[in-house]
């Protein structure tokens, strides 16, 4: 150990294999010896890219009633358009590890945020709900390669600090997801009250997400990943075979379907209770800021936990308790109960820190993060198109959140049995 600790004084070839350098064959920073500056850019390509990655939806959230009245869109329309997030994540989610492959991580995340500009520009320019739906399709399909690479390339750049740097990342991504939700309302009214101009705006903060990937493209180490990792890829798993794979899909379904019903309906709930436009967007952003702090917090202690049950369940008890504030008094405690959704959401940065932990390679998690998130979203889509039917052929809420507070008692099921202190290899 002590000669492990001082390479400058081990001259000799003869003391290499002496030396314990096998396991930092895992570790890119070590094997590859990439500059620390490529370091770096990594951690802010990670951070730029996690605020892009919720804007597109919900800034569409906070100006959904616009939206459905300047594309003349039904209820049911527009429950599916609340769809459409999951069900792009789904079928584009899939593609993503082999892209990874033939790309490289970074390439593809850089060509996900340009697919995200380009979507959010083209968004408002179109006339039609099936122009708005496919420039949707666009920005969503650059969110849904870059969610299933950022557990990899954290586990692949990062192997050390799986749960700091997904905490880095989560809360960015939280950081997003309520700066959209707060100022999209009244960035619209300052820019003369047009839907199209508040949607096209986040464009902007796309673009800006593309710039640190693109050095890192043109670095081979940075556009294929280390090739360190390739070389401790394992051979394929059957990760059908695993219990744990197929329970934290469900989990990932089960709590994406609770977030993007929020994301789209919460402040059409509000706004129906009598809360206005602008205050109903910032109880939306106060849900999600609340996962600033704690999606930082959440995987760092979830990572020293041998079992992440305890945390699923109290996650889960919050979210009853905030539906059912929303079903006796929706305007009334309607502070409280985005506190309490907003902790309840927090079960995304525990699914993600899950899937850094459920395997022991960067291939694995790869395998794991595609399977997982992929399925979990196919699972999510009814949900959200679900709320938009009850809610128009009910003519209230009770029934929408009836539902949303039955499907938190099998996530909870799910999310213990995810949170079991086991690898998909084992099981595989």
């Amino acid at each position: 150990m002590h000669d492990d600790a001082t390479p400058p004084r081990t001259p000799t070839r003869t003391l290499d294999p002496a030396a314990p350098a096998a396991p930092r064959i895992e570790s890119p920073a070590r094997a590859a010896g990439p500059a620390p500056w490529v370091f770096r850019l990594v951690a802010v390509g990670l951070v730029l890219t996690a605020l892009n990655l919720r804007p597109a939806i919900t800034s569409l959230g906070a100006l959904l009633e616009e939206v459905r009245d300047g594309l003349h869109m039904s209820g049911s329309v527009a429950g599916v358009l609340t769809s459409v997030p999951p069900l792009c994540f789904a079928v584009f989610g899939i593609m993503a590890p082999r892209l990874a492959r033939r790309f490289g991580p970074g390439a593809v995340v850089c060509a996900g945020m340009v697919a995200i500009t380009a979507g959010l520009v083209i968004r408002p320019l179109v006339g039609g709900t099936a122009g708005f739906l496919a420039a949707s399709a666009l920005a969503l399909m650059g969110i849904a390669v870059s969610n299933v690479l950022m557990p990899v390339i954290v586990k692949r750049w990062f192997p050390d600090r799986v749960g700091s740097m997904t905490g880095l990342y989560s809360m960015a991504l939280a950081l997003g997801t309520s700066l959209a939700a707060a100022v999209t309302v009244p960035m619209t009214e300052a820019m003369g009250g047009s839907w199209k101009a508040g949607l096209g705006v986040w464009a902007a903060l796309a673009a800006v997400a593309i710039l640190p990937w693109i050095p890192l493209v043109r670095d081979r180490s940075g556009a294929a990943g280390h090739p360190a990792a390739h070389r401790t890829e394992a051979p394929a798993l059957r990760i059908t075979r695993s219990r744990t794979a197929w329970a934290l899909a469900c989990f990932f379904g089960l709590q994406a379907t609770a977030a993007y019903i929020t994301m789209g309906w919460m402040p059409q709930i509000f706004r129906d209770a009598g809360v206005s436009a602008g205050a109903a967007g910032v109880l939306l952003a106060v849900t999600m800021a609340m996962g600033v702090p704690l999606a930082f917090v959440i995987p760092r202690v979830a990572a020293r936990m041998k079992n992440q049950g305890p945390i699923v369940v109290f996650l889960g008890l919050c979210g009853l308790v905030g539906y059912a504030g929303l079903y006796l008094a929706p305007s009334g405690g309607a502070w409280v109960w985005a506190v309490l959704l907003g902790i309840s959401n927090c079960s995304f940065p525990l699914a993600l820190t899950m899937i850094g932990m459920r395997s022991r390679s960067g291939a694995g998690v790869v395998r794991l993060s595609a399977f997982a998130q992929s399925t979990g979203y196919l699972i999510s889509i009814p949900g959200p198109l679900l709320v938009g039917v009850l809610y128009q052929h009910s003519g209230g809420w009770e029934l929408p959140i009836g539902l949303m507070a039955a499907l938190m008692v099998p996530q909870m099921a799910m999310g213990i049995l995810a949170g079991r202190d086991r690898t998909i290899e084992d099981e595989c």
